[in-house]
């Protein structure tokens, strides 16, 4: 932390691209998206597998299970602890319900069919996009006490003006043993940042989470560029990995001018699973809204060009349908 900031402190050349180096790209850029016009073309691209009933994720299963529910929101059950990161439910991502960036794919799940003995949810940073309002405030409103909420350092306040309880903040590398479930946690670097305001940028801490038990390791990269000088990925896989499941961004990574410090791109995301030593991979912030110039289909295209460049097995890193179950074994 410097001067009541948090930095990128692994990377002394890191530079934010700037509110200025955005609204340029945004100005002068011509939109790559090519979001299809009607909801019958997006579900031929995007389908999506919805679970209205609760009682078809209140079952314990021994194993590890992951859906994803869009964006970085994903549902998690290791043996008997379900657990969400970065929940997300709300139709638009910013400062105010009716403003930002509106979905194009629903989510997956709503907190009405989650299941009713959820554990712990997890946030990797305090962007709208991870950290939404109304998501907190009905996750709250059903859940209460019951939740215990793992954050880093300096995301406390923020879940407290949303009336949060049980809240576990932490730093980077700091671990975290929840008795409760017999659960281990560890608060693992990214390099991006932090903002909810105007006068707050990186005060509080991003990153990603470890999550293990006895039988599993599972791994959230949260939001993050990759760190070419020092690779602390490669420090998270010898310390925590090999992991059996991982959830990696592979999209928001266009134009690179602007994105190549806070988001990695396809061919990144898979240097973090190899580096991370992650079994199987699952890509993730895609597909969901538009937040950046590529083509919206790209991200799994050019993760499976990828994978093929570097003969990777192609099923050791996935991409799954917005609702999809993956359990592992398989």
């Amino acid at each position: 932390m410097e001067n009541g900031r948090y930095v990128n402190s692994f990377n002394s050349q890191y530079t934010t691209s700037g509110f200025m180096s955005f609204l340029k790209y945004k100005i002068t850029t011509r939109s790559n998206v090519q979001l299809p016009n009607t909801k019958e073309e997006l579900d031929k691209f995007l389908p999506i597998i919805q679970h209205r009933k609760r009682e078809d994720l209140n079952r314990t299963i021994p194993g590890l299970r992951f859906i994803w529910i869009g964006h970085a929101s994903c549902f998690i059950q290791m043996n008997n602890f379900r657990f969400l990161i970065d929940p997300v439910f709300s139709e638009r991502c910013g400062m105010y319900s009716r403003f930002g960036p509106k979905r194009f794919r629903p989510p997956a799940l709503t907190v009405n069919n989650l299941p009713d003995d959820l554990d712990a949810i997890f946030i990797t940073h305090n962007h709208y996009d991870h950290l939404d309002y109304l998501s907190v405030k009905d996750l709250n409103n059903r859940y209460g006490e019951q939740l215990t909420w793992f954050c880093g350092r300096g995301v406390r306040e923020s879940l407290s003006n949303m009336y949060v309880k049980n809240i576990i903040e932490l730093d980077w590398w700091e671990e975290y043993f929840f008795l409760k479930k017999n659960i281990n946690i560890a608060f693992c670097p990214a390099q991006h940042w932090s903002r909810r305001g105007l006068f707050d940028t990186d005060k509080s801490l991003w990153g990603g989470f470890a999550i293990w038990d006895n039988t599993y390791k599972f791994y959230h990269a949260g939001d993050t560029g990759y760190t070419h000088n020092i690779s602390i990925f490669r420090q998270i896989g010898q310390k925590y990995g090999p992991f059996d499941l991982s959830a990696i961004p592979i999209g928001t990574y266009e134009p690179r001018s602007v994105m190549k410090n806070e988001q990695v791109s396809p061919d990144e995301a898979v240097q973090i699973h190899k580096d991370v030593q992650s079994n199987k991979s699952i890509g993730i912030h895609w597909g969901t809204w538009t937040m950046s110039n590529e083509y919206f289909m790209e991200p799994p295209k050019k993760l499976k060009q990828v994978l093929q460049n570097n003969h990777l097995d192609p099923t050791s890193f996935i991409v799954l349908k917005h609702g999809e179950i993956l359990d592992l074994p398989e």
